[in-house]
């Protein structure tokens, strides 16, 4: 039998990451990831993410699509065409599949996410 995941009863300990030297425009975001949950496939997880303050360059794949909602702080996103959308806590939003462009944290954010990224058939 399946059971609820309660994200705050979870026992998921935390993964740092940074965005590749490459693409970091300014800061030192460095992040954390608690993944709560993962399908079978490994195609969908929730989890909670922190990161610190800074700007990276971000690029999503075709069918990588995110579900966010700021639990603490700001941030904005600047797709390629140059398009910005500010974001604080308490607002939720989708990243698309296929986006480019600029995350940008302007505090420490955390946030709850959810990912879904299909495999291409040929995967």
């Amino acid at each position: 039998m399946k059971s609820i995941v309660a994200f705050s009863a979870s026992q998921a300990a935390p993964e740092a990451l940074i965005p590749a030297a490459e693409r970091v425009l300014r800061g030192d975001p460095r992040q954390l990831v608690w993944n709560h949950y993962a399908d079978p496939t490994a195609q969908f997880n929730a989890g909670t993410w922190q990161g610190e303050p800074g700007a990276w360059r971000v690029r999503y794949d075709p069918h990588e699509e995110e579900f966010c909602v700021l639990l603490e702080g700001e941030v904005t996103l600047t797709a390629a065409d140059g398009q910005a959308q500010h974001f604080r806590a308490g607002d939720a939003f989708v990243v698309p599949g296929g986006f480019e462009g600029i995350w940008e944290n302007r505090t420490r954010v955390r946030k709850h996410y959810a990912i879904m990224a299909l495999k291409s058939q040929g995967s």
